[in-house]
């Protein structure tokens, strides 16, 4: 379902012009704020540089990385950093439409391509926001077991018994689920952490996203959980109106590889010097209110950008999720 609603050739909704932004789009992300998420990520990149002992080429792939938003603001932060000129970008998005965007976006600055590299190389794999749109199976507590939910050509919800392996799973990740409560399986989140640390001979993958643990999302309505969204709103029903709306599924931390470092968003880019790149523009912006130039328009808004990003309530209790590679 996810995938026939996201990717279809004709009626996915990436492929009909869904994408993430301020104006005519549908769902805000954190490169899409501003400036300043890609200007904190470049400095974690030159860090996790330096700790690689200063490879070059420092492959640096963004996995779901959309019309290459983030990829602009890293390039741009990254020109003044010592990791700047080893970094070879690489772009990795599904949907042709917004590979098409980026390769215009970007004029060459970074390779757009549909499926990540196949390396081994050294350097960094990202994936902001994707590990929540990928496909999962979704499973109901019976009184017998486990059954998993179905949807048929009417798009009407089909109940089957679970398979035996499935099941036992299902058991492990949510032993004291109540009847009827649902829960994700999310196999090809955990495939896809596995793949992209496959890749790397030296490194990380990082990963950001909306996340909880299956126990928890057993407790919660399950529409909690899978979200559509539409024009910076809330959509309906997951099945209704199917490829007009993004649908998300939070991220269930524990059927993911045990990650090395598990923080919240705002605990990480403050971490990595958010609240430096924050005073400087705030002094900028007190020097330069009396001109009100575009120069001190561009400092408060970085202010601003800051106290949204790391918003306890909003994108700053994301998860930021980072699995070593130590070659």
């Amino acid at each position: 379902m996810v995938e026939l609603a996201l990717y279809h050739p004709s009626g996915g909704f990436y492929e009909g012009g869904g994408r993430a932004g301020r104006d005519g789009a549908d769902f805000i992300t954190s490169p899409e704020v501003g400036g300043l998420f890609g200007a904190v990520l470049a400095r974690a990149l030159d860090s996790w540089w330096a700790e690689l002992d200063r490879p070059d080429p420092f492959v640096v792939v963004e996995a779901g990385a959309g019309a290459g938003t983030l990829a602009r603001a890293v390039l741009a932060a990254a020109g003044s950093l010592a990791c700047g000129a080893a970094i070879r970008y690489v772009m990795v998005e599904r949907s042709a439409a917004l590979r098409s965007v980026a390769d215009e976006r970007l004029a060459g600055r970074a390779e757009v391509v549909a499926d990540l590299p196949t390396g081994p190389f050294d350097g960094v794999v990202l994936a902001n926001e994707l590990l929540d749109n990928l496909p999962f199976r979704l499973l109901r507590r019976q009184g017998s077991g486990w059954a998993e939910v179905f949807v048929d050509g009417d798009l009407s919800e089909v109940l089957r018994p679970a398979p035996a392996d499935v099941a036992v799973e299902a058991g492990r990740l949510a032993p004291n689920a109540d009847v009827q409560a649902r829960i994700p399986l999310q196999q090809a989140a955990t495939r896809w952490v596995a793949t992209a640390a496959a890749r790397l001979r030296r490194g990380r993958v990082v990963v950001v996203d909306y996340a909880d643990t299956t126990m928890s999302m057993a407790s919660r309505p399950w529409t909690e959980w899978v979200r559509t969204y539409r024009g910076h709103g809330r959509a309906g029903h997951p099945l209704h109106d199917l490829g007009s709306a993004d649908i998300t599924c939070e991220m269930a931390v524990d059927q993911l590889p045990p990650p090395t470092l598990d923080r919240a968003q705002a605990d990480f880019l403050r971490e990595h010097g958010i609240d430096d790149l924050v005073a400087v523009a705030r002094r900028e912006w007190i020097e330069r209110a009396h001109v009100g130039d575009l120069q001190a328009l561009k400092a408060r808004s970085r202010v601003t950008e800051a106290a949204a990003l790391t918003d306890p309530a909003g994108l700053g209790a994301f998860r930021v999720l980072e699995w070593e590679v130590p070659g």
